[in-house]
């Protein structure tokens, strides 16, 4: 096996905030919304900054908030 590197690398993460209901909204961006744990107006969560994730805030940027935490 091979051994873990002792430095740990630091990870980005975003912060995304639902602002928008999902009411009227596609079945598709309501999938999205719960995949990243949100599902209700106000519902925060903190993800990586992965490109994965990026691609999916994208499909429903017209219902969240995002901010990039340091």
């Amino acid at each position: 096996m091979a051994k873990a590197s002792s430095s740990k690398a630091v990870v980005k993460q975003i912060k995304v905030r639902q602002v928008r209901s999902l009411i009227g909204s596609k079945p598709v961006h309501k999938g999205t919304l719960r995949a990243l744990g949100l599902g209700r107006i106000g519902r925060e969560h903190v993800l990586p900054d992965r490109p994965e994730i990026r691609g999916m805030l994208r499909n429903v940027a017209h219902l969240v908030v995002v901010e990039e935490i340091k």
